[in-house]
Order: structure tokens, then C-alpha cells, then sequence
């Protein structure tokens, strides 16, 4: 059994591995997601986008990423709004945050200062905290796009520090190659596990990535108390 599951288990490792001629240049996307119910029903939609901008003489290339949540249940609604911008390494410069859940509205931008290894949040009508970051810090948006550009070219991203207003430590892991249905197709993704540990809580998920040039994601799921949520491509 060793003899048989060795040469598979480094089969799937090298197909993990195998990166793409050139990185992923995440420039005009525009992504759509349903979010379901674990019966499959729908229960709203997401939209991803991302845009390059080109080096000016008085700064360098901005990639821009945007995603939004519109879901609702009967008596809660939830809308959310998050914009980020970071320089074209992957270094965050600015991450705002709008959201709507059920009653609770909150606003909120962070500002990432390289130069000094600080992050400034700032909760509108709230308080204004400071905290101390790496030099090349991520907003959760930016390390989205990160392990995209990392899996493109056949590396898994450490344990790091993710800011989504609060500090997160996200831990990644490979759990194989598989096979899944999008729409009316079955198609081969690389499932990774991962959790994200802040202050007061913890959560654990996975996310499917496409063998595609640009690693998109296709599908995540979620596991809460009511049961296991998704949010799946749609082509």
C-alpha cells in the first residue's frame, strides 16, 4: 500500500507544484460568485474585480481590487463593500470596508504606512487605532490576489498576519487536486484548507482554485452552525 500511495501522493504534489510561464497579470477582472444555502438554493451574489494601474512619474504601479456581497434571508440583509489598493508587489496602501448586516452598519478604512511599519484604522463615527505591521503588510482583499499570483507560480504562501480591520493569522494548506462541478461541468481544482484566528474568533474554510493560468477561485465553502455555505463561480 506505501509502494502504491507514495508515487501518488508526489503526483499530486507535482501537479500542485507545476507554475505557469508568466504571472498572472489580474488586470480588468471582473469575477461572479452565488452565494448558497447548503441545500444549493441561492441566497445572493458576490462580484470580484481587479485593475492594474501603470507607474506614473510620481508613482510607481497600483493594483486596485474590489468585492461585493449582496445576500439576504427573510428579516436580514447583508451587503458588504470592500475596496483595497496596494503597489504592484503586493504591499498594501489603503483598505476600506462598508458593510450592512441586518440593523449594524459600519464603515471603516485602514491606511498602511511602509515607511514606517504602521497601520492606521479608523471607524467612521468610531475611534482611530494604530498598529504595528510588516513592511509589506495585506488587507485580506490584496492577499487574496497574493496566493493567486503565489499558486500561479507554484508556491503556497506561510502563515501570515491578514488585516480585514482587525489583525487575522491565516494559515494555508494543499489538500490535493480534485475534481468539481461548476455550472454544467466537472473541472480539476486545487483544494486548499485554511483557517484565520483574530482577537475574538476563529474560522475555518476552503477554497477551490482553477488549474487556469490566473488561479481563479471556483468555489469556497464555509461551514457554520446551520449548516456548510458556498459561494461558487458563474460563468
Amino acid at each position: 500500500m506505501k509502494s502504491f500511495a507514495i508515487p501518488v501522493l508526489l503526483c499530486g504534489a507535482f501537479s500542485f507544484m507545476a507554475s505557469s510561464a508568466t504571472a498572472p497579470r489580474f488586470d480588468s477582472e471582473n469575477l461572479s460568485f452565488s452565494i448558497n444555502w447548503p441545500s444549493g438554493l441561492s441566497l445572493g451574489e458576490s462580484h470580484l474585480t481587479a485593475s492594474r494601474a501603470k507607474p506614473t512619474a510620481d508613482a510607481g504601479e497600483k493594483l486596485r481590487f474590489e468585492f461585493g456581497v449582496d445576500a439576504s434571508i427573510p428579516g436580514f440583509q447583508v451587503v458588504d463593500r470592500y475596496k483595497a489598493e496596494a503597489s504592484g508587489n503586493f504591499c498594501s496602501t489603503e483598505f476600506d470596508r462598508k458593510a450592512q448586516h441586518g440593523r449594524k452598519t459600519t464603515e471603516e478604512k485602514t491606511t498602511f504606512d511602509a515607511s514606517n511599519d504602521t497601520a492606521t484604522r479608523e471607524t467612521t463615527g468610531g475611534g482611530k487605532s494604530q498598529l504595528s505591521v510588516s513592511s509589506c503588510a495585506k488587507d485580506a482583499l490584496t492577499y487574496l490576489y497574493y496566493v493567486r499570483n503565489e499558486l500561479s507560480q507554484g508556491r503556497l504562501p506561510a502563515t501570515q498576519t491578514v488585516y480585514l480591520g482587525a489583525p487575522y493569522e491565516v494559515r494555508l494548506e494543499f489538500a490535493g487536486t480534485q475534481s468539481i462541478r461548476l455550472g454544467d461541468a466537472n473541472v480539476e481544482a486545487d483544494r486548499l484548507t485554511a483557517s484565520a484566528k483574530g482577537p475574538a474568533s476563529e474560522i475555518h474554510f476552503e477554497v477551490f482554485f482553477l488549474k487556469d493560468a490566473a488561479r481563479t477561485p471556483a468555489l469556497v465553502r464555509v461551514p457554520l452552525a446551520l449548516g456548510t455555505f458556498s459561494m461558487e463561480l458563474v460563468r
